[in-house]
């Protein structure tokens, strides 16, 4: 029978601080989980969700909501962002992002179009445009935070581009704000889809998978029960071992 050496008060505190920390995060993340969940579940019914105005939109935003607007504005054609490194059913292409000034309003907002894949046979060129419509148009679409940056590395080429299309390797708002030299949404609209479309729309919401969540949380759990057992190891009696060879 193991036999446990009287620990240190500190051993005793440090063992428990660890199992609390540690528990206290794999609770967290599954609380994360639960709620990721949620705003899947909410991402989902928004393209049947009755429709608001941009503006409405805008103002009660929620955390986690994705409202469903219809807005009627201008498409700024000739100031085309392409979305680089893009996949879509394994083929390599851009999202076709274009600033939209909704009427009455002075903030510009993007519309993602949708995926076009690169030509050629090693898909390195860029894909054709097919025409912007120039005069108003009613859009509908799910109003929802732009997509997530990948690794920032080597910066955005949005900085060094001149010429239209401009193609970037993540959408920041602010920056093309500042390209464009006018007020620009935080959020972007991705369009509903339509089966006479060129492009390719199928949206997800921009949040971390809940299995990564409760990945996370298994990994803090193993933590707390390792601390436990390392409290045990280093604890153990060595007289127990002279024992059983004295045996």
């Amino acid at each position: 029978m193991m036999r446990i050496r009287r620990p240190s008060v500190f051993a005793v505190l440090l063992t428990l601080f660890g199992i609390a920390v540690f528990s206290a995060l794999g609770v967290w993340q599954l609380r994360r989980a639960a709620y990721k969940e949620a705003v899947l579940a909410h991402f989902e019914r928004a393209a049947n969700a009755p429709f608001m105005s941009l503006s409405d939109a805008v103002a009660d935003r929620l955390p986690g909501a994705y409202p469903h607007v219809r807005v009627t504005g201008r498409l700024l054609g000739d100031r085309v962002y392409l979305l680089d490194d893009q996949m879509r059913a394994g083929r390599l292409g851009v999202m076709v992002f274009v600033p939209m000034l909704p009427d009455g309003s002075l903030h510009t907002v993007l519309v993602n179009l949708g995926f076009l894949a690169r030509m050629g046979p090693d898909s390195t060129s860029l894909p054709e445009l097919p025409p912007i419509p120039g005069h108003p148009v009613t859009l509908t679409g799910i109003y929802a935070p732009p997509p997530l940056p990948g690794l920032k590395l080597g910066g955005n080429p949005l900085v060094r581009e001149t010429t239209w299309p401009k193609l970037v390797t993540w959408i920041d708002t602010a920056q093309i704000a500042a390209d464009l030299h006018q007020a620009v949404y935080p959020h972007v609209l991705l369009l509903d889809p339509d089966p006479h479309s060129a492009y390719i729309r199928s949206w997800t919401a921009n949040v971390m998978p809940p299995a990564r969540h409760r990945a996370y949380a298994l990994q803090w759990f193993t933590f707390a029960l390792a601390a436990i057992v390392m409290f045990f190891v280093l604890h153990r009696d060595s007289r127990d071992d002279t024992s059983n060879d004295e045996e």
